[in-house]
């Protein structure tokens, strides 16, 4: 396996002078212009590190974003994922994560790495450079449960 350091250098490159983006162009063809908001991005994000076994959530507290979740609120995904692209229409992604007890953090950190930028690639036409993951907890499936049982009484 490879340091997940390791992965996060071989790409970080672009990462210099990338800023903020809310929409990027793809380009304009003789039908009109193409863009994709960051919103897309950080969706596309999301989805593909929920899929990597071991991920318990995006980082934040579970009751909030629960509640976020319920009445479809993005602001959850907006303070877990940031996207950044440079002046060559070039991804840099942070995404903020929950891991569940018992996995292996660069294991884990490096498959979330790797499906975030197959998919998003694959689905945006655009290149990402870097995918920087920050663990923030590791949550503890019985701890979790107990916490919701205390909160219904």
């Amino acid at each position: 396996m490879k340091n997940t350091a390791e992965v996060v250098e071989k790409k970080d490159v672009a990462a210099v002078n990338a800023k903020p983006a809310e929409t990027m162009m793809l380009g304009d063809s003789e039908l009109g212009d193409v863009k994709i908001h960051d919103g897309v991005i950080a969706t596309i994000t999301r989805r593909a590190a929920l899929a990597v076994e071991g991920v318990s959530r995006l980082a934040g507290n579970a009751l909030v974003d629960n509640l976020a979740e319920i009445v479809g609120s993005r602001r959850m995904q907006a303070r877990a994922i940031t996207i950044a692209v440079n002046e060559n229409n070039q991804v840099v992604i942070e995404i903020k994560l929950n891991l569940k007890v018992g996995y292996t953090i660069p294991e884990v950190a490096e498959n979330v790495q790797k499906a975030v930028i197959a998919d998003v690639e694959k689905i945006t036409g655009m290149t990402v450079t870097t995918v920087h993951v920050l663990i923030q907890d590791i949550d503890d499936e019985t701890y979790v449960d107990d916490e919701e049982d205390s909160e219904e009484i």
